[in-house]
């Protein structure tokens, strides 16, 4: 007895621990979010667009600017480090699933299934701020060129997950179909994140080049928003991690007072 309420304390204190933890980086990734944010709107140079749909609203420094152009570049600061940490959050499950394919581990299914869940929550984010720098930039609402036709299908895929655990009762098959699943789907990532260079698009950019290709005013704030994304993430999984942990140790105790009360 002694044994079990000494592992039940040391759990409650590493859980708190972790809670802190996540709680720090959510705060700390929100600030940091916010100053990209501000620095973008207030701070950050415009460039030069390759369309120019609106006439002219603003002529700065002899460059024309246009709604469209200022809001584009604007929402690029947002847009970006979602996607980045889409595809990080998509990949870190996939690992989850591998390591539940090689040990069976329900604890390794749960972080897959958990990464998995936020990272739908940045893909949906990913996808509502591509389709306004879409319609403000390219002038319509979405283009099937490689970047948003593979993420298309990243996205489609990561639903297509959540589909299949519903589907699916037995646990053990659950967790198994789950974990190759997610493997699929985290292939896809790494196609998105390079198509660009693999087939040069005529419209969407290519983020790396041989230099950062950014200002410092650019590269401040978009470097924090990454930061500030992944602190954000991070947070959340902790805690819905730790939330779901939890309610699988309630239903344990009610499945076990239950099978006492049939005793």
């Amino acid at each position: 007895m002694s044994n079990a309420l000494e592992h039940s304390y040391n759990l409650a204190q590493t859980r708190q621990k972790w809670t802190t933890i996540a709680v720090i980086a959510l705060i700390l990734g929100l600030v940091l979010t916010t100053f990209d944010v501000i620095w973008a709107f207030f701070r950050a140079p415009i460039v030069a667009s390759d369309v120019v749909i609106d006439p002219p609203a603003v002529l700065e420094g002899g460059t024309v600017i246009t709604n469209q152009l200022l809001f584009s570049q604007k929402i690029f600061y947002f847009h970006v480090p979602v996607a980045i940490v889409s595809f990080v959050l998509i990949i870190a499950a996939a690992v989850y699933a591998v390591l539940h394919l090689m040990h069976h581990s329900a604890e390794t299914d749960l972080r897959s299934k958990t990464c998995m869940e936020v990272g739908l929550v940045f893909i949906i984010g990913t996808m509502i701020s591509g389709d306004l720098w879409t319609r403000h930039d390219w002038g319509v609402w979405w283009v099937w060129e490689p970047r948003l036709t593979t993420y298309f299908i990243l996205t489609l895929l990561v639903i297509a997950y959540f589909v299949l655990r519903t589907a699916i009762d037995e646990p053990e098959r659950k967790a198994r179909f789950s974990a190759v699943f997610a493997i699929i789907a985290a292939i896809d990532a790494p196609i998105s994140f390079g198509i660009t260079r693999l087939i040069p698009s005529s419209i969407h950019p290519v983020l790396e080049r041989g230099d950062s290709g950014m200002s410092p005013d650019m590269l401040i704030p978009f470097v924090c928003g990454i930061f500030g994304m992944l602190l954000v993430a991070f947070g959340i999984f902790r805690l819905r991690l730790l939330l779901q942990e939890q309610k699988l140790e309630v239903e344990s105790l009610k499945a076990r007072l239950e099978e006492l009360d049939r005793q």
